[in-house]
């Protein structure tokens, strides 16, 4: 026997010795990565279960998967989500994570789960599938920026604010979002008094001159006076409906009939009476025409309006903070019309 196995001091055994080794170490490794496979795949089935419910639309149970089948069901998917058919959506999403093999592909389509949630207004279970995600891939700019949006929207803003820390270490600019969220925050919290939510407001419009049209529109609400001090004759396109919807009440005669385009706007609207000089100056357009309308004896005019987010190019019908597609913040463009008069129009939709 000692013939067969070299000596422990014969340069061989050293050899045989790390050989051994080296194969323990391997299939020890080999070993614990299908465990730890297997254990994430179950951890990942065991999450989606929390997700399974009558309210899915399809019935994928006994649908059986082939690779080929990904794509078209992934745009499908997504055609339903486009649609609004939210629950058709998240049931193809659920089947392919559940059914695919490759580990990045199921971080995609966890995302666009969790996407899917967050426009459907599921918040809770948003957070869960990029709290998870997260879990996996700390470093994702999107989902941390996704899951700032989902803790916004359940007016968690200090859990919002810390997940702006790992961005900032990710070297992402988060000024304006901060900024964002402390408005949010400020205009959000009932116990603040008003005289403080005021002073607060005027401090981080002077911080952030991207959130004018927000600040504004939160000050008409508080104080109409402070409101008028910080409104910029330049700037009076960014809050044209915000002004058009304004009741008689709150108007400053002093400051609107010492501003052409104030002054025509309100002539348009009927507050103010014909005057002979600023009437059709105010640079805008469809206020142009129906002002000069009015001045001309046309009675049945009226502005409409639409909300362009300038990120995503998508129209909607009524105002935004944020992009209701995209999530993008300070990107409403406010488009103006002239349409027919309404029944009633001395009201406010702030």
């Amino acid at each position: 026997m000692e013939h067969i196995l070299p000596a422990y001091n014969d340069p061989l055994f050293s050899i045989l010795l790390i050989i051994v080794l080296g194969l323990i170490i391997a299939v020890a490794t080999y070993g614990w990565s299908v465990y730890r496979q297997q254990k994430e795949q179950g951890h990942l089935l065991k999450f989606l279960d929390k997700f399974d419910s009558s309210e899915c639309a399809l019935d994928t149970t006994d649908m059986p998967y082939e690779p080929h089948m990904f794509k078209p069901l992934t745009l499908l998917a997504k055609a339903f989500e486009n649609a609004g058919e939210y629950h058709k959506s998240i049931s193809i999403y659920l089947y392919l994570i559940k059914n695919i093999s490759d580990d990045l592909g199921k971080i995609e389509l966890l995302e666009r789960l969790g996407n899917t949630y967050l426009h459907a207004g599921f918040l809770e279970r948003a957070r869960s599938i990029y709290t998870d995600i997260l879990r996996k891939q700390p470093r994702n700019k999107k989902v941390l920026y996704e899951l700032g949006v989902v803790y916004e929207m359940m007016h968690k803003y200090v859990k919002a604010k810390e997940v702006i820390e790992p961005l900032e270490l990710l070297k992402e600019d988060t000024y304006a979002l901060k900024k964002f969220l402390d408005f949010s925050q400020i205009t959000a919290n009932k116990k603040t008094s008003p005289e403080h939510k005021v002073s607060r407001l005027k401090n981080i419009l002077e911080e952030e001159p991207k959130l004018y049209r927000e600040v504004v529109s939160a000050l008409l609400k508080l104080d109409t006076q402070e409101a008028w001090k910080v409104i910029d004759p330049a700037r009076i396109k960014e809050i044209l409906d915000i002004l058009w919807f304004l009741p008689n009440s709150q108007l400053d005669l002093d400051i609107i009939t010492s501003n052409k385009q104030l002054h025509t706007l309100y002539y348009a609207k009927g507050y103010l009476q014909q005057s002979e000089t600023h009437i059709g100056e105010s640079g805008i357009f469809a206020l142009d025409m129906l002002a000069t309308a009015k001045q001309n004896g046309f009675e049945e005019g009226d502005l409409r309006f639409s909300y362009l987010c300038k990120k995503c190019k998508q129209s909607f019908p009524i105002g935004f903070k944020r992009c209701p597609n995209c999530m993008a913040i300070h990107s409403v463009e406010v488009e103006e019309n002239i349409g027919k008069t309404s029944p009633k129009t001395d009201y406010s939709l702030l």
